[in-house]
């Protein structure tokens, strides 16, 4: 545990899901190659569409839209339903078949191996301080089993726009009833999870799993309150 600023008394802690309480690289492959395999199957007008040419089509949404990517399900929902009308589908049918390809999407998102060690983590903190995650991403924390250690939780998208915009950090503190430097943000992104909570007047924690230099570090804009290399040094916090 490295400390760059002073920790001030911590009176609840909010979490990144996605790379910080366990390894979203897996999940992510499995779910694009699923995910793409039912658009493809779900009618004989899809089974040619490439990964590159839904990928042009999430390209032309965001340059239609820039808001679009505070919501990543939404964003790849009209994909979904665009890809189909450009192949001849119907509205009614590229509705449908939207919805049953994200009923896939979701299914795979959500197929994440948790590592006991934030298991064990999560509880012991969890008899100490009300815990809350905060996610740009749209896995479900309910479907993999960590749903029980937060009061709740907050999506880019529904709940604000995405980290590090300080939509999300705001609504946090206001729903805790505390002031913003009670809490303490967890995150491995030095953008949107140091940067996006200094900014909104937390604390916060840099989960470095990989090892490197923040001094190094392109995207280092703002020093976190402390950096950790395990999420089980959190537990020094009880």
């Amino acid at each position: 545990m490295r400390f760059y600023r002073p920790l001030r008394p911590v009176a609840a802690i909010t979490f990144d899901l996605d790379d910080t309480l366990y390894d979203n690289g897996p999940v992510i492959r499995k779910t694009t190659t699923e995910s793409h395999a039912a658009l493809q199957a779900w009618h004989p007008n899809m089974q040619d569409f490439s990964v590159d040419a839904y990928q042009e089509i999430r390209d032309q949404l965001l340059a239609e839209d820039p808001e679009i990517y505070h919501d990543v399900t939404e964003w790849r929902r009209r994909a979904v339903v665009r890809a189909m009308t450009t192949k001849g589908l119907t509205a009614d049918q590229a509705e449908t078949g939207a919805a049953d390809v994200m009923s896939v999407f979701a299914r795979w998102r959500s197929e994440v191996e948790i590592p006991a060690e934030t298991h064990t983590t999560l509880a012991a903190l969890s008899q100490r301080f009300p815990l809350v995650a905060i996610t740009n991403g749209n896995a479900d924390p309910a479907r993999f089993g960590l749903e029980s250690y937060f009061q709740f939780v907050l999506r880019a998208g529904p709940d604000g726009r995405a980290k590090p915009y300080q939509d999300m950090y705001q609504s946090a503190a206001r729903r805790l009833g505390l002031s913003p430097p009670q809490i303490l943000h967890v995150g491995d992104d030095l953008t949107t999870d140091v940067a996006g909570a200094v900014n909104s007047g937390l604390q916060a924690c840099w989960i470095n799993s990989g090892g490197g230099n923040l001094m190094k570090i392109a995207d280092a804009r703002l020093l976190p309150t402390l950096e950790i290399s395990r999420l089980s040094a959190l537990t020094a916090l009880i």
